[in-house]
């Protein structure tokens, strides 16, 4: 059989009329079938008590890896937060100079007194103001009043 086996080797070297430049003696690899189902496998305590060393030394290792990664992206995502937030306070301070800036400009007395006589009002006459809160006499009767608030919620 191995002769067979060199001659089929050689063979395509002779026929393509080439000679061939390997001139060792050629590897030939015989296929053998090997039987391992009879062998049993021992178990090795000291092998299995150092893989569970192992796999806990290194359970221990993820777990303080996973909490450093889990904390400083955390810390990152915070960051954030609060840039935003500084941003928003900012915004929401600027809209409130804003608006006190209307409020004084609304409540101006020129303002309202431009607009009340474009709709008609006339300043008051001497006799038609009369104050509440003053008391002359004590015996005298008091006009009844009440503070109302109005609040509204856009």
């Amino acid at each position: 059989m191995a002769a067979a086996a060199i001659a089929a080797i050689q063979v395509p070297a002779l026929n393509s009329g080439r000679k061939s430049c390997w001139t060792g003696t050629p590897e030939i690899y015989f296929a053998k079938p090997i039987d391992n189902s009879r062998l049993v496998k021992l178990e090795d305590p000291r092998r299995g008590r150092e893989m569970r060393q192992f796999g806990i030394a290194l359970s221990c290792l993820f777990l303080l890896v996973m909490t450093y990664t889990w904390q400083h992206f955390k810390a990152i995502e915070y960051g954030y937060k609060i840039e935003s937030m500084k941003n928003e306070r900012n915004g929401l301070s600027e809209l409130n100079h804003t608006l006190q800036l209307e409020e004084a400009s609304l409540r101006s007395p020129d303002r309202i007194d431009r607009l009340a006589r474009q709709n008609g009002m006339q300043p008051p006459r001497a006799g038609q103001v009369m104050r509440m809160d003053s008391t002359s006499d004590a015996s005298a009767p008091v006009m009844a009043s009440a503070s109302v608030s109005v609040v509204s919620v856009p």
